[in-house]
C-alpha cells in the first residue's frame, strides 16, 4: 500500500506567495518517535551509568573499611606488644639500677623508639645535622600506614629478641647467685679451717677438706644456698649428712648433725633450717664439718663467705 502524501502549505500576506511543501507520512512519524525517543535513551544511558558509578563507590567503600578493619587490629596487637615490651622494660629498669652491665645495655634502646615513646617527632638530642636530616627523612617516608606498621613491627621484633636476651642473661645471673654458697651455714666457733692440720684423734697428718665450727647441740644449722637435697642420712666418718645439689655444678656437704630437718628429694632456699648440729661419726666433740664442692672439686667455703665469720677458737 503506498503511503499517504500531505501537502503543507505557506503563505506570505504581504507579498502573496505561496509555498507548497510535500511529506511522507511514515518519515514524518519516525523523525517525530526519534525526536521523542533520543532524548528518553540518553536519561536511561545517564541513569545506568550513574548506578554503575554508585556501585563502584560502594565497593570502594567496602574495601576501606576492610582496610581501615585491619589497621585497627594491627594497631591493636601492636598496642599490646608495646604495653608487654614496656613493662619488660620496666622490671630490667628496676634491675638495672643495681646492675650497671644492664644499665649500659638499656642505654642501646633505637634513637626512633625513644623519640616516638616520648610523643615527639624532634630529632633526639646530640645529634649531628646529618643525622636530623635521615631522621626526618626516616619520619616523612612513613605517610604510608603500612610502611610505618612494617616499620614498628621490624623495631619491636628487634627489640624483643635483645630483650630476651637481657632477660635470659639476668636469669642466669639470679640463680647462678642464688646458687652460691655465700652464707655461714652454723654460729659457732671456727675451730679448724680447710687444708693441712694435726688429725685430733691420731695426732698424726691430716687434710682437712672444709670447715669446723664448734656449737652446742641442737643448734640449728642452714643452707647455704638455694638447691635440691641430693643425700640426707648417715654417711661413715660424716656420721648425719646432708649433701645439697645448687646446680651449676656446685655441691655443699654437712656433716656430723644430730637430726635431719629435711628429706631427700628437697627443694631449699638459702637460710632455710636443714638439720641440728651433733657429733656423730668421727668426731671429738659437736660441731659441724661444711663442706664446698665444684665440679668435682673441694673448695675452700672461706673464698664464697660473705657475712661475718664465726669467732676463731
Amino acid at each position: 500500500m503506498a503511503s499517504r502524501r500531505y501537502t503543507i502549505l505557506i503563505a506570505d500576506r504581504t507579498s502573496g506567495v505561496v509555498r507548497r511543501m510535500t511529506i511522507s507520512a511514515r518519515p514524518a512519524v519516525a523523525v517525530a518517535c526519534a525526536v521523542v525517543t533520543l532524548p528518553v535513551l540518553i536519561g536511561v544511558g545517564a541513569a545506568w551509568k550513574a548506578r554503575s558509578d554508585v556501585a563502584s563507590l560502594y565497593a570502594s567503600h567496602k574495601a576501606l573499611e576492610i582496610e581501615n578493619a585491619s589497621f585497627r587490629n594491627a594497631t591493636a596487637e601492636l598496642a599490646g606488644q608495646i604495653e608487654s615490651l614496656q613493662s619488660a622494660i620496666s622490671d630490667l629498669g628496676a634491675q638495672a639500677a643495681l646492675d650497671p652491665s644492664l644499665a649500659r645495655t638499656m642505654d642501646k634502646l633505637p634513637a626512633l623508639v625513644k623519640a616516638r615513646a616520648m610523643g615527639g617527632n624532634v630529632a633526639p638530642t646530640g645529634t649531628t645535622k646529618q643525622q636530623e636530616t635521615a631522621y626526618a627523612r626516616t619520619l616523612s617516608a612513613l605517610a604510608n600506614p603500612e610502611d610505618t606498621f612494617g616499620l614498628l613491627r621490624t623495631v619491636l621484633e628487634g627489640l624483643e629478641l635483645r630483650l630476651q636476651s637481657v632477660r635470659s642473661s639476668v636469669e642466669k645471673r639470679n640463680a647462678l647467685a642464688n646458687a652460691t654458697p655465700s652464707i655461714w651455714p652454723a654460729t659457732g666457733w671456727l675451730t679448724s679451717r680447710m687444708g693441712p692440720r694435726v688429725d685430733p684423734l691420731t695426732g698424726g697428718s691430716d687434710f682437712h677438706a672444709g670447715l669446723d665450727i664448734a656449737g652446742d647441740k641442737g643448734q640449728p644449722v642452714y643452707a647455704t644456698a638455694d638447691g635440691t637435697v641430693t643425700q640426707a642420712g648417715y654417711s661413715g666418718a660424716y656420721g648425719n649428712l646432708i649433701v645439697i645439689d645448687h646446680g651449676f655444678g656446685l655441691e655443699t656437704r654437712y656433716g656430723h648433725l644430730s637430726s635431719f630437718k629435711v628429706q631427700k628429694g628437697a627443694q631449699v632456699k638459702r637460710g632455710e633450717m636443714i638439720g641440728r648440729l651433733g657429733a656423730t661419726g668421727r668426731t671429738t666433740g659437736n660441731h659441724l664439718h661444711y663442706e664446698v664442692i665444684a665440679n668435682g672439686r673441694l673448695l675452700n667455703p672461706l673464698q664464697l663467705l660473705t657475712q661475718q665469720k664465726p669467732r676463731d677458737r
